[in-house]
């Protein structure tokens, strides 16, 4: 039992991460329904800010973390106005191609000796690890920074969207566009700005990752990507507390599938979970079955 439950805080240390990346799919899809395949790359870079920042900066890590943030923020608003702008009310299947070529062209810009090289990189995190014992289960204060600081931005979050006027704008056009602009909403700010918080909630998950599990390279984001996108979709893409449960259950089943099935099968699981609920429920846990326009 204890072993159980020793699993179930590893699983939530995951989760945690996963909700920061999947929030940014699920936001993005939620303003303008584009699946954001760049933003796992997005993670990855924040990963290796943070990394930079503490290692060669000697920066304190809540520093490096803000540092990472505001990159990974810029990257976000970057994409946006070139890549996904100009494509914006063009078919789908476009938007969804220049997102791909984003994401191919972070992955191997990033993969070049002058920037991050191709190479893993292992280091020691900022934080020196403390451990508790509480009833046979072992917490670390790196569990614990994890989980007060994906908190601390949730909540940042959730004031942001229901309590202030670019949140209220957010959800405006999240709704309508034409109907956004004739209430006198800048759109397009407002569609950079959602790209913005969600880019920089990548950048915290990647820097808190690589706390987690301190080893890095310049393809960390195409699976964990894909893994939190599945979360998104578990839980309900475009729905923000969807996509913050479904992370959690994502973390949670592919911890337990590593430890008493194989760890080598949790990827396996986790498409497999993807396939279910595109077949089950293509809405996702909390979301809702819309009739289509036509």
């Amino acid at each position: 039992m204890v072993t159980f439950f020793q699993q179930v805080v590893n699983g939530l240390q995951l989760g945690l991460v996963y909700a920061l990346i999947a929030l940014g799919y699920t936001m993005v899809y939620g303003i303008i329904k584009l699946i954001n395949f760049a933003h796992g790359d997005v993670f990855m870079v924040g990963a290796f800010m943070g990394y930079i920042g503490f290692t060669f900066v000697k920066l304190p890590w809540p520093v490096a973390l803000v540092m990472a943030l505001i990159t990974c923020a810029v990257i976000g608003v970057i994409n946006e106005r070139l890549v996904y702008r100009p494509l914006r009310y063009a078919a789908k299947i476009s938007a969804l191609i220049s997102a791909i070529g984003a994401s191919f062209f972070i992955e191997y810009f990033t993969s070049l000796n002058f920037v991050f090289g191709p190479n893993y990189i292992s280091y020691t995190p900022p934080i020196k690890e403390i451990t508790w014992i509480i009833g046979g289960v072992r917490i670390t204060d790196i569990q614990v920074v994890i989980l007060v600081t994906v908190a601390a931005f949730l909540a940042l979050l959730q004031l942001l969207i229901f309590r202030t006027k670019l949140g209220s704008a957010m959800r405006t056009v999240s709704f309508d566009h034409d109907a956004a602009r004739l209430m006198g909403v800048d759109v397009d700010r407002t569609i950079s700005f959602t790209f913005f918080v969600g880019s920089g909630l990548a950048g915290i998950g990647g820097v808190l990752f690589g706390f987690a599990y301190p080893e890095i390279w310049t393809f960390l984001g195409v699976m964990t990507g894909l893994k939190a996108f599945i979360a998104a979709v578990l839980g309900g893409i475009g729905i923000i507390p969807g996509a913050v449960l479904g992370a959690l259950i994502m973390g949670q089943v592919e911890i337990m599938t590593a430890a008493y099935i194989s760890s080598q099968a949790r990827d396996a699981v986790a498409f497999a979970i993807l396939i279910i609920v595109l077949l089950i429920r293509p809405s996702g846990i909390l979301g809702r079955n819309e009739p289509e326009k036509i």
